[in-house]
């Protein structure tokens, strides 16, 4: 049974998205300040963390940081929906970069956020090979990218990645030699199924190039894209 945290400060909220949550067979706890979250979050042993940002005590974004530089691993990992206000676009965007997995504006259709949710703990999932432990160094075109210390170097030279950017190299290298689409890409790196415009991967690889090179990232003309690695 998958354990997740709700960190919400509007009561009646946390109780909804508890509810429902235990409906699908989840455990869930509730947090309803940014300080009590963090402690919960940081000795709970959660697989996923619901976080709001206006939150009092410490902030949702002040929070994320914290616990993406928490020395408990498991925290450290744990997948994040933030849930913001519908026009906080500069939160969305400082959320993803500091390592959020997706968000929710407020008000939300519950069906979707447990959808989001499903997603977020599949791909987490997937992150863990079957034996337990993460495969933190993954090399590739020059390229050396640490899982858990979240770090790229290019030929021995460090890289500043933003959280998106990262986790859609970390797709392509976890699947070297394997054409990936874009709508596989999309789904791994926003962490949800996305239906819409596929070209945001197109901006995302040219924001990798630029910063690599540009034979780092193959385009497979009619498929998607690929990093070329010995296996």
């Amino acid at each position: 049974m998958n354990k997740i945290l709700i960190i919400e400060d509007e009561e009646k909220i946390a109780r909804f998205v508890e509810l429902e949550l235990e409906h699908e067979g989840y455990e869930a706890d509730k947090a309803n300040d940014g300080r009590t979250g963090l402690e919960m979050a940081e000795t709970g042993n959660y697989d996923l963390i619901v976080l709001d940002i206006m939150l009092p005590q410490l902030s949702g974004i002040e929070v994320l940081r914290r616990l993406r530089k928490s020395a408990n691993e498991a925290a450290a990992n744990a997948p994040v929906i933030l849930l913001t206000a519908r026009d906080a676009i500069t939160d969305k965007v400082t959320g993803l970069d500091m390592g959020a997995n997706d968000y929710m504006t407020k008000p939300f259709a519950i069906e979707e956020l447990l959808a989001r949710i499903r997603a977020a703990l599949r791909q987490s999932q997937n992150a863990v090979r079957a034996d337990g432990h993460r495969d933190d160094i993954l090399r590739a075109a020059g390229i050396e990218l640490n899982v858990s210390a979240h770090t790229v170097t290019f030929h021995g030279k460090t890289v500043d990645f933003t959280n998106r950017e990262f986790i859609l190299l970390r797709t392509l290298m976890e699947n070297k030699n394997t054409a990936m689409s874009r709508e596989k890409l999309l789904a791994a790196a926003w962490g949800y199924d996305y239906y819409g415009e596929t070209n945001i991967v197109d901006v995302y690889v040219r924001y990798i190039r630029q910063k690599t090179d540009d034979g780092v990232i193959k385009t497979i003309r009619g498929v998607g894209y690929m990093v070329e690695g010995d296996r």
